[in-house]
C-alpha cells in the first residue's frame, strides 16, 4: 500500500506491506468472506454452488441454513439445540451479536405470525418521501402515466441533475421488494446521464404512488407450495432512442414473487415473436438457476415448469427445432429454450395478455389492469385498513 502523508521523505519511493488486511481496502470484503467461509466449512457446512454465500449444515433429520452478506448473517434451521450449537461456534471464533429474532436486514422489515411472514421496506420508502418533501402530497393509484414515452432529447434539461440521481438510485434499491414499481424505475434509470424535467416528474409521481402505499411488501404464507410457475413478456421496439425490446419476467413460488427481472434486450429484434423467444431464454436461464439452488437446499428439483408466454409464435418456435426461416438470425444461445423443452424442465403455455403478470415489467399500464396483475402476483399491504 501507499505509505500515509509525511511518512517517506522526498524523493523516496517506498511502499508499506500490508501483514493483515485493512478495513475500508478493496481487498477487505474478499479476504473476510474467505475466513469466515473456511470457519463454516469446518464446522461441517456445505458452501452452496448456486448461491456462494448461502451454507447449509444436514445432520440427520436437521438443518441449518446461513445466509451471508458480508458482516451481516441470517441463521435459520429446523432444530434448535443445533442452531444455538451452531451460533455459540461462530461467536466462539469471532467478535458476533446475536440480535435475536429477524426483524429488520438490510433495510428489509419482517413481520411474523404463526402463519405468514411479510417483508417490506416501508422505513425505507418514508424516508425517501421525507427527504424529498412529499410526504403531504396526493397518492396515485398507479406508477407511471398510461402509454408514457420518455427519451432523452424530450424537456429541459435540470440544472441540478445530483437530486434526481440520487433519487433514483434510492429507488433502485426499494425494487428489491417492490416488484410492481420495476417497470417505472426502469425507465427513469436510463437519463440519470442528462435527466430532464420530465423524468423528474415522472419519478415524482412514482413517489405519489408510493405515498399511498408505502408498507406494500410480500407475504409468504407458511402453506404455500415448492410449485414454481414463470411468467415472461416483452415489448417490442417500444424504446424510441434505440428501438430495443424489453424484456421482463417473473417467477413465483406457489403464490409468492420469488425473483423478477426488467432488462432492455442487447440487439433489434425484427419481430414481436423473436422478442418473446429471446425473453422465454432468459426467464429459462433464471429457472435454471432455481433448480440448483434447490438441490442445494434438499428439495427435489422441479420437472416441467410452466412457463407463461402471450405470444403463440414464440410458442411455436419453441416447439418447433425446424422452424428454420424464421430464427435463423437468432443467436444460438437463445435456442436453451429448446433444449429445456426436450429435457422435460419447462411447459411452455399460452396464457391470455390480460392474464400475462409479466406486463407489469413491459409497459406502463392503467389503473384497472395494474392493479389486477399485482394481485395476481401476491403483493399486499398489511398497514392499509381493510
Amino acid at each position: 500500500m501507499t505509505p500515509p502523508p509525511g511518512y517517506r521523505c522526498k524523493g523516496e519511493n517506498i511502499v508499506c506491506k500490508l501483514q493483515r488486511s485493512l478495513y475500508g481496502l478493496k481487498q477487505a470484503s474478499r479476504n473476510w468472506f474467505s475466513k469466515l467461509s473456511t470457519a463454516l466449512l469446518s464446522f461441517g457446512f456445505a458452501q452452496s454452488q448456486a448461491d456462494h454465500s448461502l451454507f447449509m449444515l444436514h445432520q440427520d433429520s436437521a438443518s441449518i441454513f446461513i445466509l451471508v452478506y458480508v458482516d451481516d448473517i441470517i441463521i435459520t434451521g429446523s432444530d434448535a439445540t443445533l442452531l444455538q450449537d451452531v451460533k455459540t461456534r461462530i461467536c466462539h471464533q469471532f467478535h458476533t451479536k446475536d440480535i435475536g429474532i429477524l426483524k429488520y436486514f438490510l433495510g428489509i422489515e419482517v413481520a411474523r405470525s404463526n402463519t405468514d411472514l411479510y417483508l417490506c421496506q416501508r422505513k425505507y420508502t418514508l424516508d425517501i418521501l421525507n427527504d424529498c418533501g412529499l410526504t403531504g402530497a396526493r397518492p396515485a393509484d398507479f406508477p407511471m402515466e398510461q402509454n408514457l414515452k420518455l427519451s432523452d432529447s424530450t424537456g429541459e434539461v435540470l440544472s441540478e441533475p445530483s437530486s434526481y440521481r440520487r433519487l433514483v438510485g434510492r429507488l433502485i434499491y426499494l425494487t428489491v421488494r417492490r416488484p410492481d414499481i420495476v417497470h417505472t424505475v426502469h425507465i427513469l434509470s436510463q437519463f440519470m446521464h442528462q435527466p430532464c424535467q420530465l423524468h423528474l416528474d415522472a419519478a415524482h409521481r412514482l413517489l405519489r404512488y408510493l405515498k399511498g402505499t408505502p408498507g406494500q411488501g410480500i407475504l409468504i404464507p407458511a402453506t404455500t407450495t415448492l410449485q414454481l410457475t414463470a411468467f415472461c413478456d416483452s415489448d417490442w421496439a417500444r424504446c424510441p432512442m434505440t428501438r430495443r425490446s424489453t424484456t421482463g419476467y417473473c417467477i413465483l413460488l406457489g403464490i409468492v414473487p420469488i425473483s423478477w427481472k426488467i432488462k432492455k434486450q442487447t440487439t433489434v429484434s425484427r419481430s414481436l415473436a423473436e422478442a418473446e423467444y429471446r425473453a422465454m431464454a432468459v426467464a429459462i436461464c433464471e429457472l435454471t438457476w432455481l433448480s440448483y439452488l434447490f438441490q442445494d437446499l434438499g428439495l427435489s428439483p422441479p420437472a416441467r415448469i410452466p412457463l407463461y408466454c402471450d405470444n403463440q409464435a414464440a410458442l411455436h418456435i419453441a416447439a418447433n427445432p425446424v422452424y428454420h426461416e424464421h430464427t435463423k438470425h437468432i443467436e444460438i444461445d437463445c435456442h436453451v429454450v429448446r433444449e429445456k423443452i426436450q429435457l422435460g424442465l419447462l411447459h411452455p403455455t399460452k396464457i391470455p395478455s390480460a392474464e400475462q403478470v409479466a406486463d407489469i415489467f413491459t409497459k406502463s399500464l392503467g389503473r384497472v389492469q395494474f392493479q389486477h396483475l399485482k394481485s395476481k402476483m401476491g403483493i399486499r399491504d398489511l398497514h392499509a385498513p381493510p
